[in-house]
């Protein structure tokens, strides 16, 4: 375990080069498919792996959250993962990878950890529509290795949604700041793997009565942004008339939020859109990578009200009103 944690610790060098680091692990068998299923976690954002610690159970707790443990003097909450994602563990889950999201950490119970896999981004696939039905939504990409295995990313945000208080979900959209003015000819571009992420920034555009095209991938987004300036074309325009800004998660199959932020930066059709990174990957190191590839901003994951700022920061010069107000929408009723 000594060595994994050498090899997590030199996972910030393949940052902005495609590729990614995935830490392997087994919850047990499938009860849908009866299958030994291996998952797989990027290591940016695992900050150990531990035996499990003595853990506190607490009621009313959510649902597949086994309790709190404390790690160096902080509670950090315990999810069983084997009973999330309605898999039998063969084993005692005595190990526990302890991750950290937007600044949050928390510990995923687990049943064994296998090995850190080096991958390029172009080797994970956006799963097929059967596989996400058997898995309950619950990867965003896959691969199969050499030695036949299929390797799964867990959509780890998905996990995390849904495993939180909902109350507290629904509270974080009640301050989304909207554009005051005519906002009807903006269309916002965005792209993130995770079907919860999605629909986070679906919501939050919504309240805010922005248009906007979504894609699964990096990949997926550019095909998109090809089409549109293509579009742009036959009707005299260029693709920033029809393209205000785009909004892009770092970690996705096939082409990453780097990759694609550089594409962008260094196409002459695109250059001068903004781009605004979008991701749970908070640390200082993952902004300065944004940074540097050309993005104009990075937003944290499901803070709607700070995502929706940034946004008006950046669209109210393309608002039709002769003066770009920002107010405040109680949007209790999307809730």
């Amino acid at each position: 375990m000594s060595d994994l944690l050498k090899s997590i610790d030199e996972r910030t060098k393949l940052a902005g080069t495609n590729k990614l680091e995935i830490l392997l692990f087994s919850l047990g068998t499938n009860k849908r498919t009866g299958r030994r299923e291996t998952f797989g976690i990027n290591v940016f954002k695992v900050r150990e792996v531990m035996r499990t610690p003595p853990i506190t159970t607490a009621p009313e707790m959510p649902d597949a959250v086994e309790g709190m443990v404390s790690l160096r003097g902080v509670l950090v909450p315990v999810v069983d993962l084997s009973r999330y994602a309605d898999v039998e563990p063969d084993d005692k889950r005595n190990i526990m990878i302890v991750t950290e999201y937007n600044g949050r950490t928390q510990g995923f119970l687990v049943e064994s950890v296998d090995t850190i896999l080096r991958l390029d981004w172009s080797m994970m696939r956006v799963p097929p529509d059967m596989l996400m039905a058997q898995m309950g939504g619950l990867v965003t990409a896959v691969t199969e290795l050499d030695d036949g295995r299929l390797i799964m990313m867990m959509d780890v945000e998905k996990v995390l949604a849904e495993t939180s208080n909902n109350e507290e979900d629904d509270l974080r959209f009640k301050n989304v700041v909207t554009l005051e003015g005519d906002a009807e000819g903006l269309t916002v571009f965005f792209c993130d793997d995770s079907i919860v992420a999605r629909k986070q920034v679906m919501r939050t555009l919504d309240v805010m009565g922005v248009k906007y095209v979504a894609a699964n991938n990096g990949r997926q987004m550019w095909e998109e942004m090809e089409k549109m300036a293509n579009f742009a074309r036959t009707q005299g325009k260029v693709p920033a008339d029809l393209i205000s800004l785009v909004l892009t998660d770092i970690e996705m199959p096939e082409m990453d939020g780097y990759i694609l932020t550089k594409k962008i930066k260094n196409d002459a059709r695109f250059a001068s859109i903004p781009v605004i990174m979008h991701s749970s990957l908070s640390g200082m190191s993952n902004q300065k990578l944004g940074l540097s590839v050309g993005v104009d901003e990075y937003v944290p994951k499901f803070e709607p009200q700070r995502l929706s700022e940034t946004l008006v920061r950046r669209l109210s010069g393309q608002v039709n009103t002769s003066s770009a107000v920002v107010s405040t929408q109680m949007a209790a009723a999307t809730a």
